[in-house]
């Protein structure tokens, strides 16, 4: 199964997590320009802007939070 393009992800980010915890804020950011897992950043690459995304996604919480962080944690898997 095709993955969602990760700014669609981080859109339903921005939607939901009204008040982001400020350690995630820029790897929420950098996630709005990224499409795949082959995207990059500046000189970061995508797996370690969603690895750092999901360490500092904590203080997210309830079903959607559980949801995306799960389809994050896939695609990671999938690498």
């Amino acid at each position: 199964m095709q993955s969602r393009p990760i700014f669609h992800i981080a859109a339903e980010i921005s939607r939901d997590w009204r008040k982001p915890y400020f350690g995630a804020v820029p790897y929420l950011n950098a996630m709005h320009t990224l499409v795949d897992l082959q995207s990059r950043y500046g000189l970061d690459d995508a797996e370690g802007i969603l690895l750092y995304f999901l360490a500092n996604a904590s203080t997210w919480r309830g079903d959607t939070a559980k949801r995306v962080k799960a389809e994050l944690k896939a695609i990671l898997k999938g690498a």
